[in-house]
């Protein structure tokens, strides 16, 4: 097999064997999460603590196996390297390093790392590329919206202290202590911890509250329609061409 077809395997593409390749790929990553869940429980038997670790040696050979193969293969290797996918395939192997050399146990603090490997999950998906032309095609609205959201944010936290802070100066002590109640205001979460007791501060609250709900729904509108638009443009645009010929036909006919 060539390296093209190598790649094509390994990223799911391959037209004969590159599904299987795909669906076992995603199925070990999706055993390691659940292995990594099951690695917190406590007073876990000493056999299946065992077959855990073994498990754990054996994803992360066949990961690194994978990121050098990719290498080799890949027709710029340095591009790979640096790319978002080689990065995270780099990622997902490097608590590797802890098991292969002992003086690196401090590199075990990254364990947690190997959710990463989650993200390999989209690697052959179709829906995150439309996904990342949606992003592109509204990038200039979002943008928009995000400078609104911090200035809201950060009106909102100095009008909540301008109201509230004479009454709760333990609660609301400053500003930037503020935001925090901004943030769970503007995104409708209220978690409570800060909670206004004044007249002007709960006015002052619900008028938050509705332009949050203004907030969080501007861009998700615009995402689901650059979604569409996305889906459109993937299906292909109509062919009026044979439309015309078939309409020409039959006028002939």
């Amino acid at each position: 097999m060539t390296r093209a077809g190598i790649i094509q395997l390994l990223d799911g593409t391959h037209p004969r064997d590159g599904r299987g390749v795909a669906l076992a790929l995603n199925a070990l990553i999706l055993l390691s999460a659940i292995a990594i869940a099951m690695e917190t429980m406590p007073d876990l038997p000493q056999p299946v603590t065992r077959l855990l670790g073994w498990f754990e040696i054996a994803v992360l050979a066949i990961f690194a196996l994978e990121y050098i193969t990719r290498i080799l293969c890949s027709p710029r290797p340095l591009r790979y390297v640096f790319s978002f996918w080689g990065l995270i395939d780099l990622l997902a192997i490097l608590p590797l390093l802890a098991i292969l050399q002992p003086q690196w146990t401090a590199v075990r603090i990254l364990r947690l790392v190997r959710l990463i490997r989650l993200l390999k999950l989209f690697r052959t998906s179709r829906a995150l590329d439309r996904m990342a032309r949606a992003f592109h095609a509204v990038k200039g609205e979002l943008t928009v919206f995000g400078v609104l959201a911090a200035m809201m944010l950060y009106v909102s936290a100095v009008g909540i202290y301008v109201f509230e802070h004479p009454a709760q100066p333990e609660a609301f002590t400053s500003i930037p202590m503020s935001l925090w109640w901004a943030v769970a205001s503007l995104t409708t979460v209220g978690y409570g911890d800060l909670v206004p007791i004044t007249l002007g501060g709960r006015l002052f609250t619900t008028l938050v509250l509705f332009i949050g709900l203004g907030i969080v729904a501007g861009p998700a509108a615009i995402i689901t329609t650059a979604l569409l638009e996305a889906d459109k443009y993937e299906a292909g645009p109509s062919t009026p061409t044979q439309t015309e010929n078939t309409s020409n036909k039959e006028t002939k006919e």
